[in-house]
């Protein structure tokens, strides 16, 4: 098995349960690392620079721990009309984002970085989906919150759950994208340093 042959253990850097899920698919034995990174955006840092340098941040945490291992570090935010949307956390901030975003594009930024802890090799990417939402109405919006309860996630959007009764449109190279893990071009970075899903 492809398994038995891996070259490096396969770390990943994050306690989200939904890229647990997503790497699951792959069907790659790995462990679950939690990086402690201090994910405040740097002063006039741009959507895209943040999250590429947390994804990075987060894969290179794990170092001394694994020092010879394969880590995959992944971060996302939102985007919309120049406003940086992260997980709202709370009931008030959610309905906050997602009234501010009704009947306007979002874009899905996700960071994703491959890092060797031996070599020092890394990869990274960044991977964007747009989507545009629908006109909510504050029913919509508490009935969705009710249900689904998205507050962890970026702009209070659970593509995988409810969050798909919110949206008019949605266009993307990878649809794992919006839950947190490129799979596609992680396939290919994890390629590069011998670990092979198929």
């Amino acid at each position: 098995m492809t398994s038995n042959s891996a070259p490096y253990p396969l770390i990943l850097a994050s306690t989200s349960v939904f890229r647990k899920m997503l790497l699951e698919r792959l069907q790659l034995p790995f462990t679950i690392f939690a990086p402690e990174v201090d994910e405040t955006p740097l002063a006039q840092e741009a959507a895209a620079d943040l999250v590429q340098r947390l994804a990075v941040l987060k894969a290179g945490a794990a170092t001394p721990v694994y020092p010879r291992a394969i880590v995959i570090g992944s971060d996302q935010v939102a985007h919309c009309e120049g406003e940086i949307l992260g997980k709202p956390r709370t009931h008030d901030r959610a309905v906050e984002q997602l009234r501010f975003i009704s009947g306007r594009t979002v874009e899905f930024l996700t960071g994703l970085c491959v890092l060797n802890t031996e070599t020092q090799r890394t990869q990274t990417k960044l991977v964007t989906v747009e989507v545009q939402y629908r006109n909510l109405t504050d029913s919509q919006i508490e009935n969705y919150l009710q249900r689904e309860h998205a507050y962890s996630c970026a702009a209070s959007f659970r593509s995988e759950g409810l969050g798909s009764a919110l949206v008019e449109r949605m266009s993307g190279d990878d649809p794992a994208a919006l839950i947190g893990l490129p799979l596609i071009p992680l396939v290919q970075m994890l390629e590069q340093e011998g670990l092979h899903a198929i």
